[in-house]
């Protein structure tokens, strides 16, 4: 049995990480699917996710832990977390308090469209 405050191993073992030991962590609002932002996560950080309710993240700029909204009151709770088929990436559920991104904006994804050629479909 995992020690009260590591990562289930069995969970632990699916994870593919980066040479850091992160994964990517895309955040969604879990009513309407929105992307609102995409950071990432080493073990510890998704252990906390998992079990504090709160969406918490490994920022690579400043090398610390952080929870979303504990400066900014912007918390993102957890609804749900799943782990994408290669094990490199995590799909988190949250119910967004205020603004996703840093600039303010309800999502990081308001910088603008690309402008990429649209494919057909049937």
């Amino acid at each position: 049995m995992p020690t009260p405050d590591a990562l289930d191993p069995a969970l632990a073992a699916r994870l593919k990480r980066d040479d850091q030991g992160l994964v990517a962590a895309v955040v969604q609002q879990h009513d309407s699917g929105e992307v609102l932002m995409l950071g990432w996560m080493d073990d510890e950080a998704l252990r906390r996710t998992l079990t504090e309710g709160r969406v918490t993240f490994w920022s690579r700029s400043r090398a610390e832990y952080w929870r979303k909204g504990d400066t900014s009151g912007h918390v993102q709770h957890v609804r749900s977390v799943a782990l994408d088929c290669d094990g490199d990436a995590v799909l988190v559920r949250v119910d967004q308090v205020g603004a996703a991104c840093h600039t303010g904006d309800r999502t990081c994804f308001d910088a603008g469209d690309l402008g990429a050629t649209v494919g057909g479909g049937a």
